[in-house]
């Protein structure tokens, strides 16, 4: 099998994986990756930015079939997954897998939502597709990962659409053939640029990685073909948009290395290199009049995402500046923390002046050491390794199931929390996805 192109080798993943095969200890991911996406969707449900994507689509949706999250409202799959794939990551509070920072269910769980409760697909099928999508969609990225997004693509994005393709694939029941042209299709709609992340064309983007590898399961369905080598040929996606790829990493060892085993969840709104910023912070706990600078040190990635001036919410939840300065002054980092009140609140405006931003290549990618300087002259420091929601310490279903109540909160509907947080967890048992859907229609707030 090693002869064969990469979307060969993973369209024989992707048709052949039965659900019983794979580890319980994976198989468990998918439940737990649906709840957050689905919680994290719900929390922002109506933002204006959902809102106003859910109108665009609804003046241009066919057959109304499959669920917006949290409007009583139907689309057809391709329009709902668009619009469901923009809410569950529009405030970087989804899932993450570190090695490639690809947040992994955003493009995958709204087709597999879609297309399974179009097509009246059992709830194991369904965790089984969301699995498989997320498996593609990290390996995709490793097999590109630094190159890629160094070069300003946003790999949830780009890579998304072979997640999303390959989630379709599998719930369409295509061959092995043609869950391979799928996959080769997604990569002529692979797009995303970062320089967008702090505008609505990041919305864009991710909207069309679940639209576009929909698109792209159903056209190889319908039986359109690409290119064997789409994937990493000499003018493919991979060497078009990286590096020379490791295909190895893209298609090795499927079935035994499972990338969705290393999925992390996250416990503030933020992206996931933050996350160390603000423990950091909390655990130095200064008042904030007492410190004239603070240092925050972290690797390549953390000074490319976050060493930024914060002009709005968006900025925020990727600023060092911000993290660290809720840490100090709020001594809390919640979701309303990362909005526009915060962004004006002067007090943190203030100390994020105060903060300086450094590289230090030794640290590894997560991490941040905080060293404040305080007006008597002295220094104190905090170094954050794993913070809360890393692959070295990451939530437990408890915390999950908190999170989502709280982002039920944030919606308006909290008493709604304990009935879908069960629906969504023994989906693996439903013969289909009909109570689950009226419940997340059921969510919409009055």
């Amino acid at each position: 099998m090693s002869g064969l192109f990469v979307a060969e080798r993973l369209g024989r993943f992707i048709s052949e994986t039965g659900w019983a095969a794979i580890p319980a200890a994976v198989r468990r991911e998918a439940p737990r990756a649906l709840l957050n996406h689905v919680g994290c969707a719900l929390g922002v449900a109506h933002d204006p930015a959902v809102t106003s994507a859910l109108a665009v689509m609804r003046s241009l949706s066919g057959p109304p079939v499959a669920t917006v999250f949290g409007h009583a409202v139907r689309l057809d799959p391709l329009s709902a997954a668009f619009v469901n794939c923009i809410a569950g990551n529009l405030l970087d509070y989804d899932d993450t897998h570190l090695a490639t920072v690809v947040h992994p269910a955003a493009p995958v769980a709204p087709v597999a939502l879609a297309l399974g409760e179009a097509r009246s697909l059992s709830g194991e099928a369904v965790l089984h597709a969301l699995l498989l999508g997320m498996e593609v969609e990290c390996r995709i990225g490793l097999g590109v990962s630094p190159g890629h997004y160094d070069r300003g693509w946003h790999i949830t994005s780009t890579c998304g659409v072979f997640g999303a393709a390959a989630a379709a694939a599998k719930l369409l029941g295509l061959d092995a053939e043609r869950c391979g042209h799928a996959l080769g299709l997604a990569a002529s709609q692979s797009a995303g640029i970062v320089e967008n992340l702090p505008s609505a064309g990041k919305n864009a983007s991710m909207g069309n990685a679940a639209r576009n590898g929909l698109l792209a399961a159903l056209l190889a369905e319908a039986g359109w073909q690409a290119a064997p080598a789409a994937i990493e040929g000499k003018l493919g996606w991979a060497r078009a948009m990286g590096d020379t790829p490791d295909c190895e990493s893209m298609a090795g060892a499927l079935g035994e290395r499972w990338e969705v085993a290393r999925i992390t969840y996250k416990p503030y709104a933020a992206g996931i290199v933050f996350h160390a910023v603000i423990e950091a912070a909390l655990a130095l706990d200064l008042a904030p009049d007492d410190v004239t600078e603070l240092l925050v040190e972290g690797d390549a990635l953390l000074l490319a995402r976050g060493d930024r001036e914060v002009r709005n919410e968006r900025d925020a939840r990727v600023s060092i500046h911000h993290a660290a300065a809720l840490g100090i002054v709020r001594r809390r980092a919640g979701v309303a923390d990362f909005e526009m009140p915060a962004v004006e609140d002067p007090a943190l405006g203030a100390f994020r002046s105060r903060v300086r931003a450094r590289c230090d290549p030794g640290l590894p990618r997560g991490a941040a050491r905080l060293t404040a300087t305080l007006r008597d002259g002295t220094s104190h420091s905090r170094l954050v390794i794993h913070p809360s929601g890393s692959e070295a310490n990451p939530m437990s279903d408890a915390a999950l199931n908190d999170k989502f109540r709280d982002n039920l909160r944030i919606a308006g509907i909290p008493e709604r929390a304990d009935t879908m947080i069960a629906a969504l967890r023994g989906l693996e048992a439903a013969p289909n996805l009909e109570a689950a859907a009226s419940l997340l229609i059921q969510g919409a707030a009055a």
